[in-house]
């Protein structure tokens, strides 16, 4: 006897049906009559009888149910149990914004599901995050970048993550239906480090329109952008996620600029070779569900 076995015979009791039952486990009918037919020799009964054409459980049947229902119960259980059972740690590296900003909760539901498991966190860049997956030195990453190409690494899309052209609400700008790249020329610039990915970007792209502009101020720390910025001392762009509170409260102002060089997808990083045990997997789907609800949320 094995789980196979078992399957199909809850499955027929359910369905009353041979038919049904092959359809819905994806076997041939053959299959689950074999099944059935190697329990009633093994047990010495006959387990369903017909009435027309619908299969009914004899009485011996009914009791093995009852068993079946126990064993398979017991089993989906023990999976559980097990895959709860992953302990020690769980090395991420990820950007500022995405654990400021994106992180928390989804940290907080790992942590109910997996109270054994520590998540040791590095803020780190990009560039970093991706060598040190390369090297085996983190398990996975979550970044914010064009969406990663290489042979080593595993990209999982979470989502689309808006970048946001943002200044304080009486700049000169803010009047613009439209903000195109002649309007950035001569603006301070409220710089991300020089390592950004999405500023690396941004200044490529006005480079290659030929805008000038001047980076007064450059910072690692997010905070310190949005109160340079909302001091009047420059445009900025950051991830929406970082700046989603200032605009709604009205410090901030999000500037109608779009661009499609300017597209980046929050994302898990692993290598390829990386075996994605019970936390892991959890961790993705976690990742992948709050992604979820936050559009349902922005619709």
């Amino acid at each position: 006897m094995d789980l196979t076995t078992l399957k199909s015979f809850m499955e027929v009791a359910r369905c009353q049906s041979f038919t049904k039952a092959a359809e819905n486990l994806g076997y041939v009918q053959s299959s689950v009559t074999t099944h059935i037919q190697k329990l009633e020799q093994e047990y010495g009964v006959i387990l369903f009888e017909r009435y027309g054409r619908i299969m009914r459980l004899t009485s011996a049947g009914e009791y093995l149910h009852h068993i079946f229902a126990q064993i398979l119960t017991l089993y989906d259980d023990s999976k559980l149990l097990i895959s709860r059972q992953v302990n020690g740690n769980l090395n991420i590296g990820t950007i500022e914004s995405m654990f400021a900003y994106f992180l928390p909760p989804v940290f907080m539901q790992f942590r109910q599901a997996f109270p054994q498991v520590c998540l040791n966190v590095q803020a780190l860049h990009e560039q970093e995050i991706l060598q040190m997956i390369r090297s085996g030195e983190i398990d996975t990453g979550i970044i914010l970048d064009r969406m990663v190409v290489d042979d080593d690494i595993e990209s999982i899309p979470i989502r689309e993550e808006p970048l946001v052209l943002f200044t304080e609400p009486s700049h000169p700008l803010c009047g613009n239906a439209k903000i195109t790249m002649s309007d950035m020329n001569g603006q301070s610039y409220v710089a991300t480090e020089q390592t950004c990915t999405y500023r690396n970007a941004f200044e490529r792209l006005l480079e290659s329109n030929s805008v000038c502009y001047r980076i007064q101020h450059e910072f690692e720390s997010l905070e310190a952008i949005k109160q340079f910025v909302g001091y009047g001392l420059g445009v900025g762009l950051l991830p929406r996620i970082a700046i989603e509170r200032e605009l709604a409260e009205g410090r901030l102002v999000a500037l109608p600029f779009e661009h499609p060089e300017i597209v980046f997808h929050t994302q898990i990083v692993l290598h390829r070779k990386k075996w994605k045990n019970p936390a892991i997997r959890h961790l993705i789907e976690l990742l992948e569900n709050a992604a979820t609800i936050e559009k349902r949320l922005a619709l």
